[in-house]
């Protein structure tokens, strides 16, 4: 199966790409932008994984990715890359933020994914998975309005792909983790993270590997799975 994952070279996304790429009969592409070395650690450690640089702030950069995607012709297309959060009170926020924000980290998965539906609607098959948030669910955490907002708008667009392109044997859904430690949030106090390990019923965070085996599952999933939404929380921070 051919697979396109968007910023699969770290975090989340590194370990979706090496949890698909041990299914030697899958031929996964990977973006990156910063994470250089982490793509090519995983082209030489897997021989059906290939990286494709692009910037998803750069029109030029998509553009690009674009028509690769008309010589790869995926069947999955996993929406995971994030250009960054700006963290904020939403009353201190600066409006223009939002705009930008929207622009860098909604509007590239809107072309990639119509790009993908373009294809999948030729080839009459199809498979869209898109990375969310539970925080879409539940008690969303203080100063991330903008991501929270982007997260649902995604959601709320992976619905209306799936109820379109359903007669065309496509599937599009989605996965929300909970709280997972990345390099989004590297930098956070260690006493927060010590506290949110105790008040977890499980006494311990979710993992990138942990998630990555549902984004599996829907990877492998029959077609009768479309517009779900899989929240990954064991609910510890519903409100």
């Amino acid at each position: 199966m051919r697979i396109l994952i968007t910023g699969g070279a770290s975090g989340l996304g590194e370990a979706v790409t090496k949890a698909l790429a041990a299914n030697r009969d899958h031929e996964v592409h990977f973006t990156y932008f910063r994470s250089k070395q982490q793509a090519a650690n995983l082209e030489q450690e897997h021989s059906n994984v290939k990286a494709v640089h692009c910037d998803f702030t750069s029109d030029e950069s998509v553009t690009a990715l674009l028509k690769q995607m008309e010589e790869l012709k995926p069947e999955v297309l996993i929406n995971n890359a994030l250009s960054g959060v700006s963290i904020s009170h939403f009353h201190k926020a600066d409006s223009t933020n939002f705009l930008s924000s929207f622009q860098a980290n909604v509007l590239p998965v809107i072309r990639v994914s119509q790009k993908a539906v373009e294809i999948f609607r030729k080839a009459k098959f199809g498979k869209m998975v898109t990375i969310l948030s539970s925080a879409i669910i539940n008690k969303p955490p203080i100063g991330w309005s903008g991501y929270v907002a982007e997260k649902n708008y995604l959601l709320s667009l992976s619905k209306s792909i799936a109820t379109e392109n359903a007669s065309f044997n496509i599937t599009s859904n989605c996965v929300s983790p909970g709280f997972m430690l990345t390099d989004l949030n590297i930098e956070m106090d260690e006493r927060l993270v010590d506290d949110m390990k105790l008040k977890h019923p499980l006494k311990k965070l979710l993992t990138i590997h942990e998630t990555a085996e549902s984004v599996l599952f829907l990877v492998g999933a029959n077609q009768q799975i479309n517009g779900t939404n899989i929240v990954i929380n064991s609910a510890a921070d519903l409100a």
